[in-house]
């Protein structure tokens, strides 16, 4: 049986004055960003490496790939689970909700390089993000 969009949670989040999701599946825990020790030479979007219980997470910062102004780098990290064996977390500004997601209100016809999709609210547009395109 195949998965169809209104099987999917996302965990909505903001970016400076924008809210994003991701699907609830590929995220594992969420938690106050740490201190992070850069890493020379590194590709723009990351941000540096934290410890996390022993794991050496690497820290992207998703608005380099989404093009958003930075006015600061946000305090809490979505750690995500990946294909392979790396530890991948996402600094956001914050944590949202979990919601459902709906045929009627999620647009997959406007999906690009980062984009899954666009999920339409009351007050506007979350932008659906692939975990893939950001963590590089």
């Amino acid at each position: 049986m195949s998965k169809t969009v209104a099987d999917v949670q996302v965990l909505e989040f903001r970016l400076e004055d924008r809210n994003y999701c991701i699907d609830i599946a590929h995220v594992d825990e969420i938690v106050d960003k740490g201190e992070l020790t850069p890493l020379p030479n590194a590709d723009p979007r990351i941000e540096g490496v934290m410890d996390l219980r022993g794991a050496t997470t690497t820290i992207v910062n998703p608005k380099r790939v989404l093009d958003l102004e930075e006015t600061e780098t946000g305090e809490r990290v979505v750690v995500l689970e990946t294909d392979d064996d790396r530890t991948i977390g996402w600094l956001i500004d914050e944590v949202e909700q979990v919601v459902s997601l709906d045929d009627e209100t999620v647009d997959e016809s406007v999906e690009g390089d980062s984009v899954k999709g666009i999920v339409r609210q009351d007050d506007g547009f979350v932008v659906w993000v692939k975990p893939e395109e950001i963590n590089g």
